[in-house]
């Protein structure tokens, strides 16, 4: 088994947010006049990489729900408004929290959605919650194996504008990121490797998009819940599955042997992982974050775990 990387925060303490006090009166009377019963008590979200307010609420009359909040000049509001749209049109069969209703007030944009009380998955995964992880995962993609929400990005357009960074980096149009020296002599590579992506990742299928340790919340019957469904597109499922597993591959898991169920291709896992690697170790390298003071920590964490697991799979000498 190989050691065990853990990343600076914990996954479940990464969000800078606004606690319920902090909200403007109009805004949180607005709430209060919706739910028809002021709320007594607010347990703010830890995890994820924005300032945007996100916390568990429950009102005078006994009543629990999750609460999103962001003022409308902000990315966030566009975000959530995407994943009313989306969590709305999600089949049954996909574990998500589904919203309630939404409202404009002072300001702000409120996203008010079923309250699912659990956890975030604790690095290094544990076997139970790693199984429950991919269980959901794998539920959620057969019943979008074709996509119940028409005009989705194509992951295919998103790789070839988004996630090439290793091509341009490779043609001198972009600097390459802090990363192990190793890196220099597999530019060209790592190039073709992300380059040769597209194609392999094309498909009718919904993705998640952005499905991560800590879009997952486990509840206290260990049952996982698929979460912040803000950037879904269409593609091949298992794009979705390795980019869940880099934090299982830090974790010294067998990841090659978990991926087996979901007929990847050896050059798609190869180049989702060169493309998330160019990606994350780019942004990282863009300097601090205006969401998260941790974000670029959690960037630099995944990048170089993406690599590793890539260089392993390839058998690239990574010393010396």
């Amino acid at each position: 088994m190989r050691p065990v990387s853990l990343p600076e925060i914990a996954y479940g303490a990464t969000a800078v947010r606004p606690d319920w006090d902090d909200l403007p009166p109009t805004v949180r009377s607005a709430i209060n006049d919706r739910f028809g019963s002021p709320v007594v008590s607010a347990a703010t979200a830890g995890g994820g990489f924005t300032r945007a307010f996100a916390a568990i609420v429950e009102t005078a009359a006994g009543e629990r729900a999750f609460l999103k909040a962001a003022p409308l000049a902000d990315p966030p509001s566009d975000a959530y408004a995407r994943e009313a749209a989306i969590t709305s049109a999600l089949p049954p069969e996909v574990p998500a929290a589904r919203p309630r209703w939404t409202l404009v007030a002072g300001g702000h944009y409120v996203l008010c959605l079923e309250a699912v009380r659990g956890r975030v998955p604790e690095l290094p995964w544990k076997p139970d919650d790693l199984a429950s992880a991919l269980q959901a995962w794998q539920r959620a993609s057969t019943a979008l194996a074709v996509s119940p929400v028409a005009a989705l990005p194509r992951l295919s357009d998103i790789v070839r504008g988004e996630l090439s960074w290793w091509s341009e980096i490779a043609a001198g149009r972009a600097p390459i990121p802090p990363s192990p020296a190793w890196v220099r002599s597999h530019l060209d590579d790592l190039a073709r490797l992300e380059q040769g992506l597209p194609p392999l990742v094309e498909g009718p299928a919904m993705l998640h998009g952005d499905l991560r340790i800590d879009n997952i919340m486990i509840d206290a019957y260990g049952k996982s819940w698929l979460c912040d469904w803000t950037w879904p597109c269409l593609g091949a499922p298992w794009f979705d599955t390795v980019t869940l597993l880099v934090t299982v591959y830090a974790s010294g898991l067998d990841t090659d042997r978990l991926l087996e169920p979901w007929g990847a291709p050896d050059a798609g896992v190869d180049g989702t992982l060169a493309a998330m690697s160019g990606y994350w170790l780019t942004r990282a390298a863009g300097g601090p974050s205006s969401a998260s003071p941790h974000g670029r920590q959690h960037q630099r964490f995944s990048g170089g775990q993406a690599l590793a697991w890539l260089a392993a799979r390839r058998g690239w000498p990574t010393t010396g």
